[in-house]
């Protein structure tokens, strides 16, 4: 499989477009969140995303055509509503399944349709995939059976893997 094909700094303009709309999607200012007032941006497109790396990190990535931070940028990733999955559920989401309600262990703070979740495993508490949440957290507390959240970027998925190689 082919690596980068090339990778490249973001114009001024290019970088803001990009930081506006991840700080829309993510309800916070990643400048901000970042600490620095101008951020040198550059952008590796590869087959699987383009991956935006800031201060040399793989940190965002628009992967099948969704802006998400990647399960490297540890910031945002503590910023996003938790959902603890049993350890049963764990195989099923790191193979790039939907979160189903059965199993849900905790959600921990609240989260409207279509924000990020971030899932998380019972035992370590290890991030295992981010999800765009398909209810919000009221509805989803309540829910015995259905999916909750759709899987757009989990551990061992292609972008995974060509963020181990970046």
């Amino acid at each position: 499989m082919s690596e980068t094909k090339h990778r490249r700094f973001l114009r001024e303009k290019e970088a803001a477009q990009v930081l506006d709309e991840f700080s829309q999607k993510l309800k916070v200012d990643i400048k901000q969140l970042l600490d620095a007032k101008k951020l040198g941006i550059e952008i590796a497109e590869t087959p699987t995303a383009k991956i935006f790396f800031i201060d040399d990190k793989p940190l965002i990535a628009n992967f099948k055509d969704i802006l998400v931070p990647t399960l490297n940028f540890d910031k945002a990733l503590k910023l996003l509503p938790k959902i603890t999955v049993n350890m049963g559920a764990v195989p099923h989401i790191c193979n790039g399944a939907d979160l189903m309600a059965p199993g849900v262990v905790k959600i921990e703070a609240s989260f409207n349709m279509n924000d990020y979740v971030l899932i998380i495993d019972e035992r370590h508490q290890k991030p295992l995939a981010i999800a765009i949440a398909l209810t919000d957290s009221k509805t989803a507390r309540n829910l015995q059976h259905g999916k909750i959240a759709k899987n757009v970027h989990y551990v061992g998925d292609s972008l995974w893997n060509q963020l181990k190689r970046a």
